[in-house]
């Protein structure tokens, strides 16, 4: 059993209206110093394959066609 951690940020650039909610709101709490806030995914997959690049190929077909969406977004992940 692989046990995999995939993190899904959006790319440089585009627009992060929920990240900038969380800071307007950090720094209404008094957290002034938070210059930038930008929110991602972060997921744990546990896989029964064969191998280690069966999984990675798995995971990068699973991260392309769902659970990132590449236009606006990247990913990377980790594999136990």
């Amino acid at each position: 059993m692989m046990r995999v951690t995939i993190f899904v940020s959006l790319k440089e650039g585009v627009l992060d209206p929920q990240g900038k909610a969380v800071e307007r709101s950090l720094h209404s709490l008094g957290f002034a110093e938070v210059q930038e806030v930008r929110m991602g995914k972060y997921m744990e997959l546990s896989l029964n394959l064969p191998s280690r690049e069966e999984a990675e190929k798995r995971v990068r077909e699973m991260c392309a066609r769902l659970l990132a969406n590449p236009v606006i977004e990247d990913y990377r992940f980790e594999i136990e």
